[in-house]
């Protein structure tokens, strides 16, 4: 059996056409983008139109874009800078975000740099507004808020509009980790009310190790790499050339077929939760897998029983790739942070499906015949 792979979300397989506009940034036309002689200006000149390209697609401001070694390292220096330069002195964050937002947040908080607290949810895994808006009022110091756009375990998207309004409302910081987002749908910075957003160009079939951090104009943050002087001095060291063009293109050609391809991938979410209910007994989904949620996405919560334990070790033994969480912690099994906060139910095994516009239904059913016999 042909390998299955169903865990988009951990990371997706790089376009050919995004490959072949990073080669020649690889091969022939290598030179050091801060070289003042024409070989260094035509890397240059890669990097700022790849910089207008994205932030074009993003309707953003080309000064607004930042590149980054991806949603990590992004999230780290907005919360970092949030504190550092913007005066925040409160973390409200959620207890599902990514460990790459949750680690940063415990890090200061543990320096009493800031205090932090966790915004309450619905059991369906939305974030109460309400409850943001009361912690929002009841604190005097400067807040910042991180929430997710998408949670990339559950698929919950989070109405970051309203959030970016509470914000807006009580002088806060809001970052949004958009990683999930970003090159799954089409994006209007112009008009959400956000100061800080993440992306990472491996989840849309762009090449690993690029992300983008978008830094809103009405902010001013200090350099988060010193050095170089590098992306307007905000972050020294060379350039990742080939990344940002792949990044670029990556995100164009996303958009550019954002409504066949989301159409497309919706409908075999669909076709796999119809499956799974008709031969599957007892299947559950954690989140609200057919409400507002990302059409990549699909947590399934299976009976837990002797066979079901082993579940991704059979499905892996298979071919079947699939993941319990997010990626980023599947070498340490301590089951996944954001399951347990949501429904912690010990009678139940997780398993996340993510799929990309190289899935077939074909592979869905294959998928659902090893599930039969695995469960």
């Amino acid at each position: 059996m042909n390998r299955i792979y169903f865990d988009n979300a951990a990371t997706t397989a790089l376009d050919k056409e995004v490959l072949d506009a990073m080669l020649p940034y690889m091969t022939g036309k290598f030179g050091n983008p801060s070289s003042i002689y024409s070989y260094g200006r035509e890397s240059r000149l890669a990097i700022e139109n790849a910089r207008k390209t994205v932030a074009k697609l993003l309707n953003a401001h080309p000064g607004e874009i930042f590149f980054t070694s991806g949603g990590t390292e992004s999230n780290n220096t907005a919360i970092g800078a949030a504190i550092r330069d913007l005066g925040c002195r409160h973390i409200i964050t959620s207890p599902i975000e990514h460990h790459a937002v949750l680690h940063t947040v415990e890090h200061f908080d543990h320096e009493e740099v800031v205090t932090t607290s966790y915004v309450n949810l619905y059991s369906n895994g939305h974030v109460n507004l309400v409850d943001l808006e009361e912690q929002l009022s009841s604190h005097k110091e400067r807040c910042l808020v991180t929430l997710m756009h998408a949670n990339n375990e559950i698929g919950n998207i989070l109405d970051i509009n309203a959030v970016g309004n509470l914000c807006k409302q009580h002088n806060a910081i809001f970052h949004s980790d958009c990683v999930q987002t970003v090159g799954h749908y089409p994006l209007d910075l112009r008009k959400i009310p956000v100061h800080f957003i993440s992306a990472a160009g491996h989840k849309f079939h762009g090449p690993k190790g690029i992300g983008i951090l978008y830094v809103n104009d009405n902010i001013r943050i200090k350099p988060f790499i010193l050095g170089g002087g590098q992306e307007r001095n905000m972050r020294a060291g060379t350039e990742n050339l080939y990344g940002i063009v792949g990044f670029a293109k990556a995100l164009e050609i996303a958009m550019g077929n954002f409504e066949k391809e989301s159409a497309y991938i919706q409908s075999l979410k669909t076709y796999m939760i119809e499956q799974l209910r008709k031969h599957i007994k007892g299947v559950q989904f954690n989140g609200d897998q057919e409400g507002r949620c990302l059409y990549t996405v699909l947590s399934v919560a299976f009976p837990k029983t002797e066979r079901s334990e082993m579940i991704l070790f059979s499905l892996d033994m298979n071919n079947i790739c699939a993941s319990g969480g997010s990626a980023c912690s599947s070498g340490a099994d301590v089951g996944s942070h954001v399951i347990r906060a949501l429904n912690n139910d010990p009678n139940r095994v997780t398993v996340r499906f993510s799929f990309s516009k190289h899935n077939t239904k074909e592979e869905v059913d294959q998928v659902i015949e090893k599930l039969k016999e695995l469960i």
